[in-house]
């Protein structure tokens, strides 16, 4: 693997999935053990995150969709939308449950998921706030979530499920803050290999989420989404 597809593949892992590190190494240095008071992960106010969320993809696309905010209760609709994207502004629980900074209460992801991507994988990180709202741990947190697998309570991940995390404001880790624009594409299962993902000159980073049954496909993109330029 060639070194920039290294370091993208360990960051983006640490921020999303399964962060690549020994369990033991975070316990013993993580610095969000537990869950902070839940004002520090609300935003006062829903304009902000409603335009925050929004930011996740160019405005083309997310003018239009569906925008979820975060409230005491869970996530809520603020803005109907009528293209069938949804965009949120994903918390730190988006992660999987052994991530250093499944508590930080300082990320803020804006990412706007496509039709297919909604319907899915929204459909997951929704019922983990709900379940982090009510106070349960990340083993009560990935035991729910695995009997909703196994009971087929999620819709399947269908052909072309992807989302837009675009957002020059994003902040999804301690180290590193805003990232690069990027393209996520979901399908079921471990599916590494066929995309060539990983591998020496390939573009495609991926990433295996066994919590959300499925394997994560991170393409770099040029701009963000207010069409200026990202460093690569």
């Amino acid at each position: 693997m060639r070194k920039s597809n290294l370091v993208a593949f360990t960051f983006l892992v640490q921020i999303f999935i399964s962060f690549i590190a020994s369990h033991a190494h975070a316990q013993a240095a993580n610095p969000y053990p537990a869950m902070a008071p839940l004002d520090q992960y609300l935003i006062a106010d829903e304009q902000s995150e409603i335009a925050l969320a929004r930011t996740a993809a160019p405005a083309s696309i997310s003018g239009n969709a569906e925008v979820m905010v975060l409230r005491r209760d869970g996530f809520a609709t603020a803005a109907k939308g009528s293209n069938g994207f949804l965009c949120l502004v994903e918390r730190s629980w988006g992660a999987s449950t052994d991530a250093p900074e499944f508590w930080n209460p300082k990320i803020r992801s804006p990412i706007c998921f496509n039709p297919q991507a909604a319907k899915a994988l929204a459909s997951v990180f929704l019922m983990k706030t709900k379940l982090v709202l009510a106070g349960k741990s990340k083993a009560e947190i990935v035991q729910a979530t695995a009997s909703a697998f196994d009971k087929k309570e999620f819709p399947s991940i269908e052909p072309g499920a992807m989302c837009y995390m675009l957002s020059k404001q994003q902040y999804l880790a301690d180290d590193g803050k805003a990232w690069h624009p990027h393209l996520m594409f979901f399908v079921p299962g471990d599916a590494e290999k066929s995309w060539g993902a990983n591998l020496p000159g390939s573009p495609i980073i991926a990433v295996n989420d066994p919590e959300n049954r499925s394997t994560i496909f991170m393409v770099w993109v040029a701009q963000w989404s207010d069409g200026t330029p990202a460093e690569h």
